[in-house]
């Protein structure tokens, strides 16, 4: 019996003459527009300081020249439609890098500024006693993660119980007017949720009170709307089928939902939570209103005020004392410490969404 061997053409040439652009194309017209910009603005800022070039500029008037040459070249070398898609893709990569640039100016300036005070003081020490330079965020730091987490324990239940009976049971007037109420609290200013609780416990306990659980109340009312709404989208897409199978072995919709429901939605119920506390860890109005803050550490959040990080920044920024560069560079670590603090608990929650998501095993 003889072997058959089977040649395997290889693909044509990618030229222009081919009515296809090569890959290396539009890179090298996007570098060409850059040296063009880059020129131009370089004469027009002839004689002056290098630092007052214009980069914003420049970068602006590579992108027009880049899309303009696109536009032409595929125009000539491929098709019309080609000349479009390759305009659009142009165009959603420069908003991309529009929204990226604020993030990346952010990221570089609290680094840059934070940097300067991430020391052993600034993560042992706390501001007792200290008056100047010296001192440390610990019990800001401490402060943070204990009312952010007090308002985890309070949102994460009663917000993904709401989701549960809003998919699983929720039908009529009643789950309308929830899902209205929900969408009204997502709106809700911060500065209002600190003074609704600070207002029940003027109200309960006296005026003037400030305690560390009233800052996790005040934050559980900006997060509960969010996790509901989050954890709600993700059951839905749950599929039906394992809800069918699981109930045609007489398994009850209360353990469905247990065993089933929740194991499948639980990395993205995990995200939805952590976009929550990322959404209230950085608040400032409320806690200054509930929690207030104290130069000392207090780790007990139903007596006397605490310290948290965003209220701690804003104090040491906005009232400086002597020298003002001290407070500054600690506002500025505290700002570069609580952005530590969110992405180590983005990781945690992508750690914690792999390890209990569902496993498929194929055969």
């Amino acid at each position: 019996m003889s072997a058959t061997t089977v040649a395997t053409a290889a693909p044509p040439k990618v030229s222009l003459t081919t009515g296809r652009l090569p890959r290396w194309a539009p890179w090298a017209l996007l570098g060409f527009a850059l040296f063009v910009a880059v020129v131009l603005f370089a004469m027009l800022n002839a004689g002056g300081d290098v630092s007052e070039f214009n980069i914003a500029g420049a970068l602006v008037v590579t992108m027009v020249l880049y899309l303009g040459g696109i536009a032409v070249v595929s125009s000539i070398a491929e098709t019309r439609r080609h000349a479009v898609d390759r305009v659009m893709t142009g165009l959603v990569a420069t908003a991309f890098l529009i929204a990226l640039l604020p993030l990346i100016s952010l990221l570089y300036t609290v680094v840059v500024n934070g940097i300067q005070r991430f020391d052993a003081e600034f993560f042992s020490f706390s501001m007792r006693n200290i008056a100047g330079e010296g001192g440390g965020a610990v019990h800001a730091i401490w402060g943070t993660l204990l009312v952010t987490l007090g308002a985890t324990v309070i949102s994460v239940p009663i917000g993904l119980m709401t989701s549960i009976y809003l998919v699983e049971y929720g039908r009529g007037r009643i789950a309308r007017a929830i899902t209205f109420l929900v969408d009204v609290m997502t709106g809700i200013p911060s500065i209002v949720a600190g003074l609704f609780i600070y207002s029940v416990f003027a109200l309960l306990v006296g005026p003037g009170t400030r305690m560390g659980i009233m800052g996790s109340l005040a934050l559980s009312v900006l997060m509960i709307p969010v996790v509901v709404r989050g954890s709600e989208e993700l059951l839905r897409i749950v599929p039906n089928e394992l809800r069918e199978a699981s109930y045609a072995l007489g398994v009850p919709k209360w353990l469905t939902i247990v065993k089933v429901v929740l194991p499948t939605a639980i990395a993205g119920i995990t995200t939805s939570v952590m976009l929550a506390i990322s959404r209230v860890i950085g608040e400032t109005a409320p806690l200054l209103l509930t929690v207030g803050i104290v130069p000392n550490m207090n780790l007990n959040m139903f007596d006397g005020q605490m310290a948290t990080l965003p209220v701690f920044a804003y104090m040491q920024a906005k009232y400086p004392g002597i020298p003002p560069e001290a407070y500054i560079d600690r506002a500025w670590g505290a700002a570069l410490a609580l952005i530590l603090i969110v992405m180590v608990l983005n990781l945690a929650a992508r750690l914690i969404a792999k390890v209990f998501a569902p496993k498929m095993t194929g055969r």
